[in-house]
């Protein structure tokens, strides 16, 4: 099945350059590559004209920051591939997960959205996962299913895309509900088991991470969606946040009818009710 991944840019060079390099050393990774710049002030757009690799279909340049989800609805309705992906610039992929998803596609009609995991390896506990029910094998592949994925570093169908419709667009937007979105209509997502790891840069863990004190966290809100999106002023908020996903991912329901309705709603009530309970003991 053939390929077109999108790597989407704003600043941030230096990851960007590991991101790429990381992607493109496999000469075995057959895709199609769109680069999109969202309006970066670096020297971003200078570097991805200067990249070389027969793979790179077109580098966009764009003038606005369009977030994510413009990138992609760029390129996913330019490109006639059968598996269309995303991937950050700031996550550095497995060799060889195009490949792995790609057969899993092949063999699993109902697959929507496929990951490589986007957390430390030790964090996945595939014992917590199976004891809730979170680890199911499709046509003898196994899943960590979910009803939404990270947006990066991940493969789907473009025909689920097509019928899907566009992502909504802007430089705010995230990738959770379209997810959520595919997932009630019957549609399976989730993480590949055993995990095909990327290693997200923005995670103070990483080795290659700016995130290396509270001012720099602060710095890069005005850059890293994830930041924003969520709030995340210190590096110990940005550590709770990884620790709160892995817990959802892990024990919480893959059924996606437990997160919307007035199943969502009192789960967000009794959230509210724990951290207020918190402050009296």
């Amino acid at each position: 099945m053939n390929i077109a991944i999108v790597v989407v840019t704003h600043n941030r060079l230096e990851y960007t350059k590991k991101t790429l390099a990381r992607l493109l050393e496999d000469t075995k990774e057959e895709f199609d590559l769109y680069l999109w710049d969202n309006a970066s002030t670096d020297k971003t757009p200078e570097y991805l004209e200067a990249l070389n690799d027969n793979r790179i279909v077109e580098v966009v340049l764009s003038k606005e920051n369009a977030g994510q989800t413009g990138a992609m609805n760029y390129a996913w309705s330019k490109t006639k591939a059968e598996l269309v992906g995303k991937l950050d610039n700031d996550c550095l992929v497995t060799p060889g997960w195009t490949r792995i998803f790609a057969q899993a596609h092949k063999d699993i009609d109902p697959l929507g959205a496929v990951a490589c995991w986007h957390f430390p390896a030790d964090c996945f506990d595939e014992t917590i996962a199976r004891q809730n029910g979170k680890i199911q094998t499709f046509a003898g592949h196994k899943l960590l299913r979910h009803p939404w994925i990270c947006g990066s570093g991940f493969l789907m169908k473009r025909k689920t895309f097509l019928d899907q419709g566009p992502w909504d667009s802007g430089c705010e937007v995230g990738t959770t509900g379209y997810f959520l979105r595919m997932a009630l209509k019957g549609f399976v997502n989730g993480w590949y088991v055993p995990i095909v790891l990327q290693e997200h840069m923005d995670d103070p863990i990483s080795k290659h991470s700016m995130l290396v004190d509270d001012c720099a966290i602060q710095k890069m809100r005005y850059t890293t969606f994830s930041l924003r999106y969520h709030n995340i002023n210190t590096v110990q908020e940005r550590i709770q946040l990884r620790e709160k996903l892995v817990y959802n991912l892990l024990r919480d329901p893959w059924e996606a009818g437990y997160y919307v309705g007035w199943r969502a709603k009192f789960r967000r009530i009794a959230v509210k009710i724990q951290k207020a309970l918190r402050v009296f003991i």
